[in-house]
């Protein structure tokens, strides 16, 4: 993988994320429970954006040639959670493609434009660290994988979710 390949793909996948927000619309309906068990798409959307966020802060100590250490000791894990705001999800302590309830319950009184915001600046760090960074740093600390673990597989994950939600709202309404 390369930076010409990797950038325009992490951008289509951002697209079709993005797509299907703008189709949701309404922010009565972004706030609706239900979504996934008792989230709704507000929810799910801080969960992505600390998602991002830990991968852009990632990207940032790469780019200023700082080291990050996974967290291995439960002790390690909740101090990184607490230090950052979210989960060291790189940790084997952390359950990787699980939402993770203590983001949800620190966004749950963030309004949804200022969740939207972050989230949107957090995706731009990541674009703008991604650009900067040399084809060998991408490799050496095996970037591509690690950006798309923490954007477009949780984009995936959230698009079928909300995705099938509609579904189930369009069977409703029928």
């Amino acid at each position: 993988m390369n930076k010409i390949t990797f950038l325009p793909r992490l951008q289509r996948e951002r697209d079709k994320f993005e797509h299907l927000l703008n189709q949701v619309g309404f922010s009565r309906q972004m706030t609706m429970v239900g979504v996934f068990v008792n989230l709704s798409i507000k929810d799910l959307l801080a969960d992505v954006l600390t998602r991002e966020q830990f991968i852009a802060d990632r990207l940032n100590e790469v780019l200023h040639g700082e080291c990050y250490w996974t967290s291995t000791s439960h002790t390690a894990f909740d101090n990184f959670q607490k230090d950052n705001g979210y989960p060291d999800y790189e940790s084997p302590l952390c359950e990787k493609e699980k939402i993770n309830h203590l983001v949800i319950y620190k966004y749950k009184n963030i309004g949804l434009d200022d969740i939207v915001e972050q989230e949107l600046a957090a995706y731009a760090s990541i674009l703008s660290a991604m650009i900067k960074l040399t084809h060998n740093q991408c490799l050496d600390h095996d970037l591509f994988h690690r950006v798309a673990e923490q954007t477009y597989k949780p984009y995936r994950r959230t698009s079928m979710e909300i995705n099938r939600w509609l579904k189930s709202l369009e069977t409703e309404i029928k």
